[in-house]
């Protein structure tokens, strides 16, 4: 195989103590496996049982790149936490229905609302740099969830219910 562009990108997005936000870019497949697993392993080894994936600029996912998410949501199960994909494409999420994954797999529309299923003590603040601790992320004093995006509340029914599983 040769060394040529990088097929894959991983970037740390949030690391709190137990529970991390990765940003994926590129192609989750045969090719990018190993560099998936290396890197996110490496994340869990670090004790960040709660794994949050943002894959909005994940392009493609084939059959090799579903094994490796369902590996971290067992290894992240494990530890008692919980792998949590968020922003998902309508290819990706294709893959994750045709293949019915997504009945074992936790999937959200934004980083917010996968953030919101941490427990709240563990939750880090979102989005990055607005300053709220865990336990500052309840809310603000008007009512809005500041630890999630697009005005998610705590009571909020919808923000902790995966997209939904009837959905072409």
């Amino acid at each position: 195989m040769s060394q040529g562009k990088r097929r894959l990108t991983i970037t740390t997005v949030v690391d709190a103590e137990e529970c991390a936000v990765l940003r994926v870019a590129g192609e989750l497949d045969v090719h990018a496996e190993r560099q998936f697993l290396d890197e996110s392993g490496a994340v869990i080894a670090a004790g960040h049982r709660f794994l949050v994936l943002d894959l909005t600029a994940l392009r493609f996912c084939d059959s090799r790149g579903l094994n490796c998410l369902l590996a971290l949501e067992w290894l992240c199960r494990r530890l008692n936490g919980r792998l949590l994909l968020a922003s998902l494409g309508v290819r990706v999420l294709h893959v994750l229905l045709v293949t019915r994954a997504v009945d074992a797999l936790a999937c959200f529309p934004t980083v917010g609302h996968a953030l919101a299923a941490v427990p709240a003590g563990i939750r880090p603040a979102w989005p990055p740099g607005s300053g709220m601790s865990s336990e500052g992320a309840a809310g603000d004093g008007d009512g809005r969830y500041a630890g999630a995006d697009e005005g998610v509340k705590p009571g909020d029914e919808d923000a902790h219910r995966p997209y939904d599983r009837e959905q072409p």
